[in-house]
């Protein structure tokens, strides 16, 4: 076991450490297995202060302790218990022990979920809670001639509870409860079949499994979420995912209070309302194919550069801007007609931003400078209706009528059409190009610090052209102006609101990847992935092949029979073999579906997908594979089941030792190497090893584990496992 960070421990250590230290983190998966994870940390005496940031990282270098060997000895043993799992499931299945031998031993040898439980990954987690759910419903079946007893009550609420910790680890999750609730609803429908259940009866069947199988799953998933976000009270690199409202619930965003109204002469800050980007906010640099207007004044030449407007997530002193008149002249003037009053110098007069008016925004830290756009295309996003908007001007220079911008409220004017301090949502409308200040979810590259872009674009769609004043500074309003601040969102609000978060970003996962893989490659297993590599040392997230090909060819297999009996029994035949037929059909029917909800549903994904989203389908195939086998062998005698059972799985463990240099991360020679690489598909990389195992090679990750994961900051693309 390499004392180094692998794979997708980047990620999942990082989220370790934010919940010791209860920063808030955006993951695209719920949270359960992550706890757990952070828990069992927690226990062995981690600190949380270890970096994550990259594969290769030295697990034993530094200070501090880190006990990376318990925390994943947790994700282990929870895997190790699938063994006795699958072998109970399928005795309470009802079926041989010999088949539920061959099940256990067939998983305990199988090389991807043997490389996968050892590391700080979900998968184990979310594999053992499947197979609990699987075991308690064939259990439950089990009592389904006595219902209602202690025993039957039992067993239907754990598979409820266990239902609701699968889905808490992973959204697959969700594919366990459409396999339990099919086979809940056929179960409900052979009993509606039933003279012998009463309507009273039958009712309470009903209620039963209503509550059990929905309620309470839903109310252990709401309630892991409750603990998940009274883990995370403090900001954190996450909370910017979030929303305006959400960030400022958490201790450290907080913002003071805010004059809700806003006058000419005002310091506001702006946040963008669509996208959770942050504040309109400029800097000191240039765009690098910016437009250079060449200006004389006082008889010199000067070069005036335009300067960057972005989006920023963070509060800084450059998100801070001055609303002008249109002219410098008015400016503390009330010129206009409206009814105003004098602030508080007696001098001044106070006129309110209202719906219509015709303003400019000064940056405050590079004063002079103003808000400002022209007919120049966008520094990135290149086309005609995108116009470039930088912040310009010189001292002594009062701009010009590219500064100016309407201001256009929305639907929540009140009857003074006043502008207020997050209370109004409205639009900055450029009178000269007919264009409203926008932006969107493109990140400038690294000459605009990977900040968001912000245009003005000409016919956009209203809600990328939203803006929000968050903050406001007037030293001359009156002193009882009303103060206000965010109002702080109750937990079904951040609830709802991560959700949608999480939705996007699973659905944004579309980034290419050396080592993804779309579904129809995984049950023949023509792929892996590149988990780690060092010192002439890989390892390579790879299935037992044996294991994966069987399971296939069984599921295929029962596909092909079940359409041939049923065509047999619409030709008249009946083959019931005694009820042999029903009771394997219904059981193994029961797996492949499990098989298919967990497997087909891919197909329908366009994100970034791995092979390790296979193994809760490989789990179902495998029980699956173990009922053919019973089958096959049901007019056996003994002794020949055992030597078949015997033959088989020795030649998956054999399979197993051949693959095993690259699920330990052993030493292994390169001619090794090429003999087990039975399919071309198979990326072991090969050519980097060394001649003999004797022989060192002190490669560096990056070296030998292209394209992987390598940063320090975590991206949403990188959550995709």
């Amino acid at each position: 076991m390499p004392s180094e960070v692998v794979f997708d421990e980047v990620h999942f250590g990082t989220f370790a450490n934010h919940y010791i230290h209860g920063r808030f983190f955006f993951d695209v998966h719920p949270p359960l297995a992550k706890i757990l994870i952070a828990l069992a940390g927690r226990v062995a005496g981690y600190n949380g202060n270890f970096d994550f940031g990259a594969i290769g990282n030295d697990y034993l270098k530094g200070g501090d302790r880190v006990p990376y060997v318990e925390m994943r000895a947790c994700g282990a043993a929870l895997a190790t218990l699938l063994i006795p799992i699958a072998y109970f499931t399928l005795r309470y299945g009802g079926h041989s022990r010999y088949a539920s031998i061959f099940a256990a031993a067939a998983l305990c040898y199988e090389n991807s979920l043997v490389t996968n439980s050892r590391f700080i990954l979900l998968d184990s987690y979310l594999l053992f809670f499947t197979a609990l759910t699987v075991l308690s419903w064939n259990k439950f079946f089990r009592e389904r001639q006595r219902p209602f007893r202690p025993a039957w009550w039992i067993w239907l609420l754990m598979t409820g509870i266990n239902l609701g910790l699968t889905v808490s680890c992973k959204w697959v999750g969700l594919f366990t409860i459409a396999t339990i609730g099919l086979s809940t609803v056929h179960d409900l429908w052979s009993l509606l079949g039933d003279l012998r259940v009463s309507t009273r009866v039958y009712f309470a069947h009903f209620v039963a499994r209503g509550f059990c199988l929905i309620v309470v799953p839903i109310m252990i998933y709401i309630g892991i979420f409750g603990i998940h976000f009274a883990m995370l009270p403090l900001a954190g690199e996450g909370d910017t995912h979030m929303s305006a409202q959400f960030q400022h619930s958490l201790v450290g965003h907080e913002i003071p209070d805010s004059p809700m109204d806003i006058a000419y002469g005002s310091k506001v800050t702006i946040r963008h309302v669509a996208t959770n980007g942050g504040y309109l906010h400029s800097h000191p640099a240039a765009y690098p194919d910016g437009s250079k207007l060449a200006k004389r004044y006082q008889s010199l030449m000067m070069m005036i550069t335009e300067q960057q407007v972005t989006l920023y997530p963070y509060r800084d002193d450059n998100n801070w801007w001055i609303i002008r008149k249109m002219n410098s002249t008015l400016d503390g003037k009330n010129d206009d007609g409206r009814a105003g009053t004098l602030g508080k110098d007696g001098e001044t007069w106070i006129d309110y931003v209202r719906h219509g008016d015709t303003i400019r925004l000064e940056h405050v830290a590079t004063s002079p400078r103003k808000l400002h756009s022209h007919d120049e295309h966008a520094p990135l996003t290149d086309v005609e209706y995108h116009k470039e908007v930088s912040a310009y001007g010189f001292p002594d220079f009062d701009g010009d009528a590219n500064d100016f911008w309407r201001v256009e409220l929305l639907d929540e004017r009140d009857p003074d059409n006043r502008l207020k301090t997050l209370r109004t949502r409205f639009q900055l409308i450029h009178p000269l190009q007919a264009c409203a200040l926008f932006s969107h979810e493109i990140q400038l590259p690294e000459w605009g610090f990977g900040q968001q872009e912000v245009t003005c674009i000409q016919g956009g769609k209203k809600p990328k052209t939203l803006w929000m004043v968050e903050e406001t500074r007037n030293d001359l309003l009156p002193g009882d102006v009303k103060m206000v601040n965010y109002e702080t969102p109750s937990f079904w609000a951040k609830f709802v609101e991560l959700h949608k978060v999480m939705w996007k970003a699973n659905k944004g996962l579309t980034q290419s990847h050396p080592y993804e893989s779309r579904p129809s490659s995984w049950p023949m297993l023509r792929s892996g992935i590149s988990y780690w590599a060092n010192h002439g040392r890989h390892i390579y997230f790879l299935g037992n092949p044996v294991v994966y090909w069987m399971s296939t060819i069984a599921v295929f297999n029962f596909m092909i029979l079940w359409g041939f009996f049923q065509v047999r029994e619409k030709l008249g035949y009946r083959d019931h073999y005694g009820g042999l037929r029903n009771f394997f059909e219904r059981s193994a029917g029961f797996y492949v579906m499990g098989w298919a909800l967990h497997y087909v549903p891919f197909y329908i994904m366009g994100r970034q997908l791995f092979l390790h989203h296979y193994l809760p389908g490989l789990y179902f195939a495998v029980l699956m594979l173990a009922v053919g086998i019973d089958l096959a062998l049901l007019k056996a005698r003994p002794n020949r089941r055992l030597l078949f059972v015997i033959m088989v799985v020795t030649g998956i463990i054999m399979v197993y030792r051949m693959f095993a240099p690259l699920t330990y991360g052993t030493e292994w020679t390169r001619e090794a190497c090429e003999q087990q690489q039975w399919l071309p598909t198979w990326q072991f990389s090969c050519e980097r090893l060394s001649e003999h195992a004797s022989n060192k090679h002190n490669k560096t990750v990056k070296e030998c584990f292209p394209g992987k994961r390598e940063g320090g900051k975590e991206s949403v693309a990188d959550l995709a496992a």
